[in-house]
């Protein structure tokens, strides 16, 4: 009984998540009823192009249901339900995501620079924080059941301090809300920002630059 109300109200949640944010969408608004993404189309436009032979495929994803492997560095997986999964959401606005943590996971500093975010605790406890442009830090302990909220394009953080893996639900106001790494973008992109750039930033010396760039360069 008490899982059936659990589940019940996670999908409550979510449900008004995705659509207050259709009315506050960081997207340009529609024009039509809908215009499933054709990602093969060459056309370039503010968004994707849309397809003319439509289904209700277009707007159905599962890749939310269950747990990601988080075998990785950071011990920490997003599974993303963007325009780009979903076809369907081209034009609307709106996005998602789950994430799953394992004990000591970390989804590490990083921005959406096209939407504000809001996740939902589905399993275990984390540690949440995000940075103003006045570098003033909002940070708090969220479990499950409960909300946080990243402004749109602050640089935030999730760890999962606890000894049991950890879940969220994420509900954007974008269809494409784009993810940029703050060390990866400094320290690995293509072609590389000088090491005199970083050794100033930093206050650290080149070795310790050269170093860092090539622990984050892609395998």
């Amino acid at each position: 009984m008490a899982a059936t109300y659990f589940n019940g109200f996670t999908i409550g949640v979510m449900m008004i998540v995705i659509f207050l944010s259709s009315f506050i969408s960081a997207d340009p608004d529609l024009l039509q009823d809908v215009c499933v993404a054709d990602l093969s189309s060459g056309v370039k436009v503010n968004g994707f192009a849309c397809k003319s032979n439509v289904s209700a495929k277009d707007f159905f994803f599962a890749g939310l249901a269950k747990p990601a492997n988080t075998n990785n560095t950071f011990g920490a997986t997003v599974t993303p339900a963007s325009v780009t999964q979903i076809n369907g959401l081209n034009t609307l606005g709106v996005s998602m995501a789950r994430i799953d943590y394992a004990p000591g996971g970390s989804n590490p500093p990083h921005t959406h620079p096209r939407a504000t975010e809001i996740v939902f605790v589905l399993e275990g406890q984390l540690d949440v924080g995000f940075i103003t442009t006045e570098n003033k830090l909002f940070s708090k302990t969220i479990k499950k059941g409960e909300i946080f909220t990243f402004p749109r394009g602050l640089i935030h953080f999730q760890i999962n301090k606890g000894n049991v893996p950890a879940a969220v639900i994420a509900g954007f106001n974008s269809q494409l809300p784009g993810t940029q790494r703050v060390a990866n973008a400094l320290f690995a992109s293509s072609p590389t920002v000088e090491d005199v750039v970083l050794t100033k930033a930093f206050q650290v010396g080149t070795k310790q630059v050269e170093k860092i760039k090539s622990r984050l360069a892609p395998k």
